[in-house]
């Protein structure tokens, strides 16, 4: 990755660039015109390190990626003989501790995934054998059933007292250190790599990807089937942030060559 880019793209994965299904087909020609302008694509998602490793390898992106909602960043050494990483959160052991904790408070019980069966974890997620192994290769946060839209509020609530935070995605909610989220963490890379004047293009579909797209130079929504996240609409209305023409893939790829298309200057 050279250190002199322009233009970042920092996206999201999950309901983003891949719909429910893991498909990203209808993005294939857009990311092979952006590597073709040395333009920079940074998956930035509540993923594993495990499962943005594989998803690189299957989809030829070489570029350093912020995984577990902006807890970790990773990369590799420019003769890709090592991997770089940073960390930026609390271990997942001290994570676990705190959602017991904060489920005997709010009196309700919060079921991480790791603690669901096999079966429980496919017709969640639709993952299967090493995906789900990969999907459980967690080190930085923890994620767990979304709860009832009250017992979620007091959970937001009580997370200050413990130095964590909580986000909830479409399939499950995230608990992570206060200390990482997204933005925070595409902040981190930039002072990582000495590239301070980038321009962030970010994309996103929920409320966890709110930090990445409030820190974003060009924020852009992807809607779901149903239309975009609640979490995300008060940016839209006030035209902070963009709101793509399809969802997913499809709209990941409009929105997008729609920007770049834009740039007369670009690297």
């Amino acid at each position: 990755m050279k250190n002199n880019s322009k233009y970042w793209i920092v996206t999201d994965l999950d309901g983003t660039l891949m719909d429910e299904n893991y498909d990203i087909s209808p993005a294939k020609k857009t990311l092979d015109i952006l590597s073709k302008m040395a333009i920079p694509v940074i998956p930035c998602t509540s993923k594993t390190a495990s499962e943005v490793r594989y998803f690189r390898n299957e989809n030829g992106l070489s570029d350093p990626f912020i995984v577990e909602n902006g807890a970790a960043i990773y990369g590799t050494y420019e003769n890709n003989s090592s991997e770089w990483e940073l960390i930026l959160g609390k271990s997942y052991k001290e994570l676990r501790i705190i959602l017991m904790n904060i489920s005997k408070e709010v009196n309700y019980q919060l079921i991480p995934l790791n603690d669901l069966s096999q079966n429980q974890i496919f017709e969640l997620t639709g993952l299967s054998g090493k995906a789900i192994n990969r999907a459980l290769d967690r080190h930085w946060s923890v994620p767990f059933l979304n709860p009832p839209d009250d017992i979620f509020e007091k959970v937001k609530l009580i997370c200050e007292s413990y130095n964590v935070h909580v986000f909830k995605g479409n399939r499950m909610s995230h608990l992570l250190s206060s200390e990482s989220h997204k933005g925070q963490a595409v902040n981190h890379l930039k002072v990582h790599l000495q590239n301070h004047n980038v321009r962030i293009i970010a994309l996103g579909d929920s409320q966890n990807d709110l930090p990445l797209l409030q820190y974003a130079d060009i924020s852009i929504v992807i809607p779901g089937k149903n239309g975009p996240n609640k979490y995300l609409q008060n940016g839209i209305d006030k035209g902070i942030f963009r709101l793509a023409n399809a969802p997913h893939a499809e709209g990941w790829s409009n929105s997008i060559e729609e920007v770049i298309n834009s740039f007369k200057d670009l690297c």
